[in-house]
């Protein structure tokens, strides 16, 4: 899987370098952003250190997580909190969480256990996890593959947030799940990339960072390609956390 996604990485890099219209704002963001000569290789543990995680779990038994709902994962789900309320960082979400705030109507064919539940929050100094890796979240597309087999990650947007720290945090994350799980870059989507069926728009704009126009792109091409990039720095190693 390496050697293919070594290719796939190349030719993203290869799309970009040849002017695709990336979000100027995003390029923008990815010039503070440590470039890839300067970054060494990595353990996973080591990357696992450079992501930050603070475990800070929703209670088993309690607000989304009354049920235990095992996942085997195949995808990783990027999501925005579009929260710009001051002080809304991947802390203060977790908080949220464990207090059984994020309340949602359930419905036929809809959210099935009355929260919003994912298993990451990044902000720009960490990344706090909410649920263990194996078991399902509620922030995709109700009972659909984007629940039953992914892991949601959020990036705050809150105001003070640094944008670019927060986003290569997240691709950092991301790279490590794929390593652990053996998940290709190609199943590393955003939220837009599920239909919720029953809800309008039927695919939800988000992340919107990573968008263009509402949809996924150049821009959203640039972010897997980031993605890609710390999973190529990764040596072989044994997994920590998660």
């Amino acid at each position: 899987m390496k050697a293919a996604s070594f290719v796939l990485a190349i030719a993203i890099m290869g799309m970009l370098a040849s002017c695709e219209n990336v979000n100027p704002q995003v390029q923008r963001w990815g010039a503070l952003m440590p470039q890839q000569q300067a970054l060494p290789p990595v353990t996973p543990a080591q990357l696992y250190r450079e992501v930050n995680i603070e475990v800070t779990m929703i209670p088993k038994g309690t607000a989304g997580r009354k049920h235990y709902r095992p996942m085997a994962p195949r995808y990783i789900t990027i999501h925005n909190t579009e929260n710009p309320s001051p002080g809304a960082d991947a802390l203060r979400h977790a908080l949220a969480l464990k207090n059984g705030a994020l309340k949602s109507k359930m419905r036929p064919g809809g959210n099935r256990i009355g929260y919003l539940t994912w298993h990451f929050t990044a902000d720009q100094g960490l990344v706090a996890q909410h649920l263990p890796t194996r078991e399902q979240g509620e922030h995709a597309d109700f009972n659909g593959p984007g629940n039953n087999y992914s892991i949601g990650i959020e990036m705050c947007d809150n105001e003070g947030n640094d944008p670019a720290r927060t986003i290569d945090r997240t691709a950092k994350l991301a790279a490590y799940l794929m390593y652990v799980y053996h998940i290709p870059v190609e199943a590393v989507v955003p939220h837009y990339h599920w239909s919720r069926i029953g809800s309008s728009p039927l695919h939800k704009p988000c992340p919107h960072w990573l968008l263009d126009h509402g949809r996924p792109g150049a821009t959203w091409r640039w972010f897997q390609g980031r993605v890609q990039m710390h999973f190529n720095r990764i040596v072989p190693g044994p997994v920590v956390g998660i």
